[in-house]
């Protein structure tokens, strides 16, 4: 599956889902004082960044001490997609029993929040598909955490301006197109896969 910068975008901003992670952060800074809740949610995500950064430029030689080809890896990863859409489109109820303790960092905001398995798996993909256009794919993550990083940052605004029901209906219609994108890469990769075995 050829992706264009634009594309690219796209489909980080699915995965990484600026959206439906404002519930995740509204709970985990909680204890936080509102005076330093915007540095923490920069800080996260940097972090996250910075870890999706890494795995641009480290990516392809793990699969290659991995062992794995990006046959592979696109399958895994359109996998990986589909469960992750599922859970956008059905999602298990928050456990309330948990309260956040002091300031969060790294975990569960930077990782798995935003950058999680799927939002590697996916840098990973792209990098191994088109090595040559790494700082397209670079531009593409940059828009993407500075667009998680607009939305975490007017969070309570958006809640109260469109309400939760509407942030809910928006992570549903986002997982209905993510489940369209990996199918897609799944059948791409099976024919990928078929043609290279009938060789």
């Amino acid at each position: 599956m050829t992706y264009t910068f634009a594309s690219a975008t796209v489909l980080l901003l699915l995965i990484c889902d600026p959206l439906g992670n404002i519930p995740i952060f509204a709970n985990a800074l909680r204890q936080v004082a509102p005076e330093r809740r915007t540095r923490v949610i920069v800080r996260e995500v940097l972090i996250a960044f910075g870890l999706l950064l890494a795995f641009m430029f480290v990516g392809d030689r793990f699969l290659a001490v991995m062992g794995l080809s990006g046959l592979s890896l696109q399958i895994a990863g359109a996998v990986v997609l589909f469960l992750i859409a599922l859970r956008m489109i059905f999602p298990r109820p928050a456990p309330h029993d948990a309260e956040p303790v002091g300031e969060p960092l790294i975990v569960p905001l930077a990782v798995p929040a935003l950058a999680g398995p799927s939002a590697l798996a996916t840098v990973m993909l792209l990098v191994s598909q088109a090595p040559q256009r790494r700082l397209e794919w670079i531009a593409a993550l940059s828009v993407t955490m500075a667009v998680c990083a607009v939305v975490l940052l007017l969070a309570e605004r958006i809640r109260r301006v469109i309400g939760d029901r509407v942030v809910q209906a928006m992570e549903r219609l986002m997982g209905l197109i993510l489940v369209a994108v990996a199918v897609e890469m799944m059948i791409r990769g099976i024919k990928q896969l078929l043609t290279e075995l009938a060789r």
